[in-house]
């Protein structure tokens, strides 16, 4: 169970796998720098730690962005959008943000 407080779970709204799409931006420049999934005790680590916590679909398991690379996310604000399924989280990025080492995972690939 997560300790999230129940006001904030309350206004979630969860997709069939209990997560929500958490889009990361740069506090500064408001670059778009990833999107990640969050569940309720991601983000309840998220405020509470003010480091970026996620939870990784494909390991099943919370992950705090930087652990093991050191390109910490220092949390400066979440946000939720009108619908509630959707969290903006506005960080201080420490180094690359994607994981192929790119400061942002939407620098490749322009569709239009």
């Amino acid at each position: 169970m997560s300790a999230l407080d129940p006001a904030v779970a309350a206004r979630l709204t969860r997709g069939q796998d209990d997560l929500v799409p958490a889009v990361v931006q740069d506090a500064s420049s408001r670059a778009v720098l990833m999107v990640a999934w969050m569940n309720d005790e991601a983000l309840h680590r998220t405020l509470t730690t003010g480091r970026g916590t996620y939870w990784s679909r494909s390991r099943g398991e919370l992950w705090v962005k930087g652990e093991t690379s050191g390109h910490v996310q220092h949390v400066r604000e979440v946000r939720l959008d009108c619908d509630g399924d959707t969290l903006l989280v506005l960080v201080d990025q420490t180094g690359p943000a994607c994981h192929t080492g790119a400061t942002t995972c939407f620098d490749r690939d322009r569709l239009l």
